[in-house]
């Protein structure tokens, strides 16, 4: 089974669920998207492959999300993709893809969605 998980190696939950896949006996696609963020097109992707808004997937919890006024309703999805683009920190992890599906595996939990145990 083909897995790819948009890490972040800083991430508590991150290194669990990858910690989680490779005890399932996987070896996933690991993308540090902050070192590779994912193009506007992956984004586009991963969000419709979850059924999402750009605004789903950022992290509300951070200085940089206040910063930039992301709490403001009326932005965009393609302004709040700029800051994705702009800033991958922004964006809620781990995303892994699946065969099963994609998910924003927080909490890690959500894993077993998509890759059964």
């Amino acid at each position: 089974m083909k897995v790819v998980v948009y890490h972040n190696q800083n991430c508590g939950t991150s290194r669990k669920v990858l910690g989680q896949l490779r005890e399932r006996g996987l070896e996933p696609e690991v993308i540090e998207y902050l070192k590779t963020p994912p193009t506007r097109a992956d984004m586009r992707r991963l969000l419709k492959d979850m059924s999402m808004k750009p605004r789903d997937i950022l992290r509300p919890r951070t200085a940089l999300h206040d910063q930039l006024g992301l709490e403001n309703p009326a932005l965009s999805d393609e302004a709040l993709l700029d800051a994705l683009e702009a800033y991958p920190i922004l964006m809620e992890r781990p995303i892994v893809v699946s065969p099963k599906g994609t998910r924003v595996c927080r909490p890690a939990e959500r894993l077993n969605e998509i890759v059964p145990l």
